[in-house]
């Protein structure tokens, strides 16, 4: 379906979410093409500098060979091809295979794919068309998420990821067949070379010791809860294996928790860490937490990290997977630092830095197939300053943006990837949507650098119109902080690259905007987007395959001022302008 075209005068801005987890919503578009999926390196980064430097090498489904069918490429809200890597897909029958060619060395593999709701199955694993007696777990179960008081939201969440340790050594340019016993849509696989076990750690206290059970049997909150009362300023080791951790655990600081790696050490628990209050020197490493969320209700702490870790605490190193949210951080998290972690498969934020952080750094993430935000800063009840997202990868969020900046002081998004956003969702937002009270606007000096937008922005439903790959959202109140843009790629933008807006329909003013140096490859409308009134300094951005005119100049409602582009110089590709203010370009 096509969205419908809007006067200016008319159109409506309707609020992004009414949840708890700030940022939400869907999206409409027709078919469209693009020209290429995202680059990839040796070690699975873009092949530019921005992303986290990950330990596998994706390769998509459509660049296999299969006796499937093509699904995509489509931005339909609420499509399995919308919410899938470069919006394409292979789709395969019961029976059929789908054969990837190794493209390093392995011995893991992860695959994100897609299943009716309600089934079940399995992808059996070959090797150079030797059965490895490995298969990937297929189902619904964690996928076909309703979020109905959010508005404009449609049945969303349609992947999940399955992994699985493949008993052997793959070497690259092997062809590695996976044949389904089901229908099944995949999208994407990783290919890992997994290190062995770590060994337990001298003078550290085993959870086994304390009676936890790594067969997954029995529950082992208790044998947790007495190894970190007996670790403290110590580790607590989670050998190999898997442990129930049914209730939430307390008083997680001056500890250690370690395991044997992700792919090894694995709790299975859909609430880990729950304390408003710590300490802090609390770390988390190199262990999985894998949840049993199936749902997305905003009144239950149903979180990896819920709360406070306290100050100088890190989590590193941990595979994230089925819960509502990674990281819902509150209280004092000064100096945490979240680094090398997977997070996968969340119904709302991947991470939220919800109030009162300081010097967060949040480095060399992967996110994917996130619902809501991957990555959030929202300043509620207190101030986020001096914090930074850097070089972390972000891929398919389907239901909001990829980063947020929802308010805060002083700033820095730098050098970070950011791939195929979905339903009401920007590469990159910088808002002053509040969404409760109360709420700290942006303030300071607010800093985007180096990002990588592929693929990036969405149809709104609720406004009838798109959202950038970079949004700047005046939402209930003016922004006056500066906010630096500089160094961003955008590569085929489904709609526009860089919108100043105030997405609250009020007119509130955009000012002290600077874009300096940008590569846009493919905009299906327009390179710059003004909504509202104010100001933003370009310069340096040059654009190719531009769709609609270079700039779309409307301000709402009429009458409120006016939005002006300064030009700076070094800018090229992009000097029209759309003429027509009743209409909004379609993309092309």
């Amino acid at each position: 379906m096509t969205a419908t075209r809007l006067p200016v005068r008319r159109r409506r801005f309707l609020p992004l979410a009414v949840a708890v987890a700030a940022g939400t919503t869907a999206a409409l578009l027709a078919p469209v093409s693009f020209a290429a999926p995202l680059p990839t390196g040796a070690s699975g980064r873009a092949a530019a500098a921005a992303g986290a430097d990950l330990p596998f090498t994706s390769v998509e489904a459509e660049d296999a060979r299969s006796e499937g069918g093509a699904v995509g490429p489509d931005l339909t809200q609420g499509t399995v091809a919308s919410e899938s890597s470069g919006r394409r897909a292979v789709r395969l029958a019961a029976g059929q295979s789908i054969t990837f060619t190794a493209p390093v060395a392995a011995n893991a593999l992860t695959v994100a794919y897609s299943v009716a709701d309600g089934t079940s199955g399995s992808l059996d694993v070959a090797v150079s068309g030797e059965s490895t007696g490995a298969s990937l777990a297929l189902t619904s179960k964690y996928s076909y998420v309703d979020t109905p008081w959010i508005v404009g939201s449609k049945t969303h969440h349609l992947l999940d990821n399955a992994r699985v340790l493949l008993g052997r050594d793959v070497a690259a340019g092997d062809e590695v067949t996976l044949t389904a016993s089901t229908k099944v849509t995949v999208d994407v696989a990783d290919f890992e070379k997994v290190a062995p076990p770590a060994t337990q750690p001298a003078g550290s206290v085993s959870v086994v010791d304390k009676g936890a059970d790594p067969s997954g049997e029995a529950d082992s909150t208790q044998a947790f809860r007495e190894a970190i009362a007996a670790a403290k300023g110590q580790v607590v080791w989670i050998p190999e294996g898997d442990f129930k951790v049914g209730s939430a655990l307390s008083g997680v600081e001056n500890v250690t928790l370690r395991g044997a790696g992700g792919w090894y050490s694995v709790v299975h628990s859909s609430s880990f860490v729950n304390q408003s209050s710590a300490a802090g020197d609390a770390h988390l490493a190199d262990f999985a937490v894998i949840g049993e969320v199936t749902e997305r209700n905003d009144s239950s702490p149903d979180n990896f990290v819920n709360g406070s870790l306290g100050p100088g605490s890190s989590v590193s190193g941990m595979w994230i997977q089925h819960l509502k949210v990674g990281l819902w951080l509150t209280g004092n998290n000064d100096d945490l630092v979240v680094e090398n972690n997977r997070i996968l498969d969340t119904t709302a934020d991947g991470l939220n830095l919800n109030g009162n952080a300081r010097g967060v750094r949040v480095r060399d993430n992967f996110l994917r197939n996130n619902g809501d935000d991957a990555l959030a800063m929202w300043s509620l009840n207190a101030t986020n300053s001096d914090s930074v997202f850097a070089s972390n990868t972000i891929s398919q969020p389907n239901l909001a943006n990829g980063i947020a900046i929802y308010g805060g002081k002083d700033i820095t998004v730098k050098d970070n990837l950011v791939s195929d956003t979905n339903a009401l969702g920007s590469g990159i937002a910088i808002s002053n949507q509040k969404f409760a009270d109360p709420f700290f606007p942006l303030a300071g000096t607010i800093t985007v650098s180096g990002n990588t937008l592929v693929r990036t922005g969405a149809l709104n439903p609720n406004w009838g119109h798109a959202m950038g790959a970079v949004r700047v959202d005046a939402y209930d109140s003016d922004i006056e902080a500066a906010v630096d843009i500089t160094d961003t790629t955008a590569t085929d933008s489904p709609y526009g690259v860089f919108e100043f807006v105030s997405g609250g329909g009020t007119g509130k003013a955009v000012r002290n905007v600077t874009v300096d140096g940008a590569r846009v490859d493919g905009a299906g409308t327009v390179v710059v987007q003004a909504e509202t009134q104010g100001e933003a300094r370009v310069g340096g951005v040059t654009a190719s395959g531009v769709g609609a005119a270079g700039v779309f100049n409307c301000p709402f409602p009429t009458g409120a001022g006016a939005f002006t582009v300064t030009d700076t110089g070094g800018n090229s590709g992009w000097d029209s302008t759309w003429a027509d203010c009743g209409t909004w370009p379609e993309p092309k």
